[in-house]
């Protein structure tokens, strides 16, 4: 019983998608690169002020597991590091249009 149980987890599309996507941070990190362009570390963290370094960094390394997002390193001093969207994460803007549109329903306002 539990191995059936951990098989459809395991093929569960929403359950991958929540795996990837859920928590509180991902979808505010994925969201900074709505234009498309690189970003580095510092630029991420000012977008999002409420988050810790160490939740950032953790998010962070998540995101490049899954390819949502990809890592560039500079053999620069100081060194420089920029982060960048990739095609699968480009994949979640729609999710997230859709999830700000939901919050700013008017219903929610009363």
């Amino acid at each position: 019983m539990i191995e059936n149980s951990k098989k459809i987890i395991e093929t569960c599309p929403v359950r991958k998608s929540l795996t990837i996507l859920g928590g509180k941070w991902k979808l505010l990190i994925i969201n900074q690169f709505s234009n498309k362009e690189p970003l580095r570390y510092g630029e991420l963290k000012r977008a999002i002020p409420d988050i810790s370094e160490k939740m950032l960094n953790q998010e962070l390394k998540i995101l490049i597991k899954y390819n949502v997002l990809a890592k560039k390193s500079y053999p620069e001093i100081p060194p420089r590091v920029e982060y960048s969207i990739t095609e699968i994460g480009e994949r979640a803007m729609p999710i997230i249009a859709l999830l700000a549109d939901f919050g700013q329903s008017s219903e929610f306002n009363k």
